[in-house]
């Protein structure tokens, strides 16, 4: 078990180090840095690896690392988006997305199989009883509902938010596995779901 002190002391260096690494890819994507902090973000990466093999029993230090690994994710999706707009310009860019993202929703009366694989900025949620990721998607969703001005909602408001999503997902494709992301939407913080693998 680990040292609940050592392990709140790193928790501090996650949230500085993140906070510094921010300001950082901010300088570069507006030409005040010439080069990506690939660096520093290497590192804090292998800090947040070295952080998520600790096993706690402290539930407010656990839940306070899934939050800023969900900030650190949103942070690294921003990131690839914004170097990919660089890299192929922001039309071409949105063209790509759209024919990635093009709801299977839209056949109708049919069950699809789905085979798409989770992308890391998504959170995995396999059953009913899910605490680990319900509380990782509670941190994202505080998050997001802090930075779009919006009141903050219940540990107990995302899991039925999260069961409801599943449970519609679940019956119409016929899986095990829901891939949630936290997206704000015209100012408005949304909860997307998409369902991961065939059930076997």
């Amino acid at each position: 078990m680990a040292n609940p002190t050592e392990f709140e002391e790193k928790l501090e260096l996650f949230e500085e180090s993140l906070r510094k690494l921010k300001i950082q890819y901010d300088m570069f994507f507006t030409g005040a840095r010439r080069v990506p902090p690939s660096f520093e973000r290497g590192r804090l990466e292998s800090l947040v690896h070295e952080m998520s093999r600790v096993k706690l029993r402290e539930l407010s230090l656990r839940f306070r690392f899934n939050t800023l690994t969900a900030r650190f994710n949103q942070y690294r999706e921003l990131w690839s988006r914004r170097s990919r707009e660089a890299e192929e310009g922001p039309l071409d860019y949105r063209k790509r997305v759209v024919a990635l993202e093009s709801p299977v929703s839209e056949i109708k009366n049919t069950r699809a199989p789905v085979t798409s694989p989770a992308a890391d900025s998504y959170v995995s949620v396999t059953g009913k009883a899910d605490q680990e990721a319900i509380v990782q998607l509670h941190g994202l969703i505080s998050e997001a509902r802090k930075d779009a001005g919006a009141a903050a909602l219940s540990i107990d408001q995302v899991s039925e938010m999260v069961r409801v999503q599943a449970e519609k997902l679940r019956n119409r494709y016929g899986v095990e596995e829901i891939a949630f992301r936290v997206q704000i939407v015209e100012g408005k913080v949304k909860l997307k779901a998409r369902p991961i693998r065939e059930k076997l």
